[in-house]
């Protein structure tokens, strides 16, 4: 399975924080904007108002929900406000920034007066939940006022799901990651954005692996910075808070008006449950066990698809597709053959898993194919039934099919898509980790 064997100790001497705010749903997919600015500027004003702020959580938050924007992402703030002077601050900093105008974003937030850590255990299971599931707002506003907590919405406030999530994500989950995130001067979002990518991939390798997914060395693409409208100029993700921070450093281009580095679930498979071919539903997103059962196949677009079966009910099928933008993995799918035994990963859309990962568990050496002529060369044909096969030209025969050895041009083990395509919160195989050799892409 694809289990996480990397996490992040609180640190020594740690003192808890009073009050957690989380907030979501405040950028557009066209306008831009971020919440992971909103929650930095939220940040400046609590401390411009005398509170402190120990962390910064970004929560990725199922990647299959029909109204996410591109990433998805939800934020908490661990801080020693005062609960209704935090959730004050917040709205004064969310009604000026949140694209409310665009009709899909619907803000919310929600202050927990208490430690991080020490939530109710059911918003600890609505924050696990988020992850991998699909929630209604109804949900969320319920269960933040059974608990005691402040919120509120604006435009429906569906931004409640995220923003009680995030408020949960501590107690939660044990295992971290760090993103070290630089914004743009807010009045350049929409502009070019300026970067040196040669500064990106010398400062990329060098902190590669315990650093990911800064680059895509195959498609030569500085992925870390983003194509959206929004303030961000640069991500970059990893292990260490440290490598983090010290590759966002080396980058150059374009003044860097503010940054911060957030603990994250990001390169975690979070959202991935364990399923059945026969069990999947739509808006998730699974690990599932099967064969290949059809020759894979390129379709209108590019995209690469093949039948799955489930190995212990052949009635149960599903279709697996690699989309065009995922490059040359595809060519690892399209390199299967019916009978090679997978483990896929990826989310349920219109009955299709969307592959984001495979394991190859074992593979088809051999096939049964038409006998080929001794003497021409030339392949065979049927001599009737139960006549075996004869040559029309030469007049050979042979009673049976031939058994030949497939050369096949994968191995067992992991293959993934490349980080141009890779979701947020889809686990590189560079983390390690799993439980078969890895052929990770960079």
């Amino acid at each position: 399975m694809c289990s996480d064997s990397k996490r992040v100790s609180r640190p020594p001497g740690y003192q808890l924080a009073m009050t957690v705010i989380g907030v979501d749903d405040t950028d557009s997919r066209t306008r831009g904007m971020c919440t992971t600015y909103l929650a930095v500027r939220l940040a400046e004003s609590l401390r411009g108002d005398g509170a402190a702020v120990r962390r910064k959580l970004l929560i990725r938050l199922n990647p299959a929900i029909e109204h996410k924007t591109r990433g998805n992402a939800a934020l908490a703030l661990h801080t020693d406000a005062d609960p209704d002077r935090a959730l004050s601050l917040a709205a004064a900093e969310l009604e000026p920034l949140a694209e409310t105008e665009d009709p899909r974003t619907s803000p919310g937030v929600v202050v927990d007066p208490g430690d991080p850590g020490g939530v109710p255990a059911a918003v600890r299971s609505f924050s696990r939940r988020a992850v991998r599931d699909v929630l209604d707002p109804e949900a969320a506003v319920d269960l933040a006022e059974r608990v005691g907590y402040r919120h509120r919405g604006w435009s429906g406030g569906r931004g409640r799901i995220g923003a009680l999530a995030a408020v949960g994500a501590w107690a939660a989950r044990e295992t971290w990651t760090y993103e070290r995130i630089a914004y743009r001067e807010f009045e350049r979002c929409g502009t070019p954005r300026k970067v040196d990518e040669a500064s990106v991939f010398a400062a990329g390798a060098d902190a590669y692996p315990t650093v990911w997914d800064t680059v895509d060395r195959g498609a030569g693409e500085a992925v870390c910075v983003p194509n959206a409208p929004g303030p961000i100029l640069y991500g970059v993700r990893g292990d260490d808070p440290d490598a983090v921070e010290t590759v966002a450093d080396r980058i150059q281009g374009e003044r860097v008006d503010r940054a911060a580095t957030f603990l994250t679930n990001q390169g975690t498979d979070a959202h991935l449950r364990e399923g059945t071919v026969g069990s999947l539903r739509e808006g998730r997103a699974y690990r599932v066990d099967g064969t290949v059962a059809s020759v894979p196949e390129t379709r209108q677009g590019g995209h690469v698809f093949f039948e799955f079966r489930d190995r212990s009910d052949p009635d149960a099928e599903a279709d697996c597709v690699a989309f065009e933008p995922t490059k040359r993995f595809r060519d690892r799918v399209r390199a299967l053959r019916p009978g090679d035994d997978l483990t896929v990963c990826g989310e349920v859309g219109g009955g299709t898993i969307k592959l984001e990962k495979f394991a190859v568990r074992s593979l088809r050496r051999t096939e049964r194919t038409t006998p080929t002529c001794g003497d021409c060369g030339r392949s065979m044909e049927s001599a009737g039934r139960d006549q075996g096969y004869r040559c029309r030209d030469c007049g050979t025969t042979a009673a049976d099919r031939t058994t030949v050895t497939l050369d096949r041009d994968l191995e067992v083990g992991w293959y993934e898509v490349p980080p141009r395509a890779r979701r947020h919160v889809a686990k590189p195989l560079v983390r390690g980790g799993f439980d078969a050799p890895v052929h990770p892409e960079e």
